[in-house]
């Protein structure tokens, strides 16, 4: 039986031994990120790629040799809309998985959704 190893023993280069990590049962993570979600007021969407698609979209709506210039108020007040939006539309997209006695949410809810909101989503005229 060999002789057991001391921390001295231990020489430069040898793995390092990590104890084993723990494992939440499955959904317990995502719940907590609900959570999580819910209790903050962030964006969600990364403000630079938002912004690269807003010019990029209004690239193709502004007269030829016209260049627009973007404040950054108004590239924020245009995602915190977005993401109100897709929040918003989210919860029913929920709803809809919810009423056909699901929980994972597919295609034909989200579908569902915005015919049941109408043409502009359900934006109060």
């Amino acid at each position: 039986m060999p002789p057991k190893r001391r921390r001295s023993d231990v020489q430069p280069g040898d793995p390092v031994p990590q104890g084993r990590r723990y494992r939440y049962r499955p959904g317990t993570k995502a719940l907590r990120e609900i959570r999580q979600y819910q209790r903050t007021t962030d964006l969600l969407l990364l403000k630079l790629p938002f912004a690269r698609l807003v010019r990029e979209v209004a690239i193709s709506y502004r007269p030829i040799g016209e260049e627009f210039r973007w404040q950054s108020q108004a590239i924020q007040a245009l995602q915190e809309a977005a993401e109100a939006f897709l929040v918003h539309l989210f919860e029913d997209v929920n709803l809809c998985a919810i009423h056909a006695k699901r929980v994972t949410i597919m295609q034909k809810d989200i579908q569902l959704a915005r015919r049941i909101r109408g043409a502009w989503g359900g934006a109060a005229v």
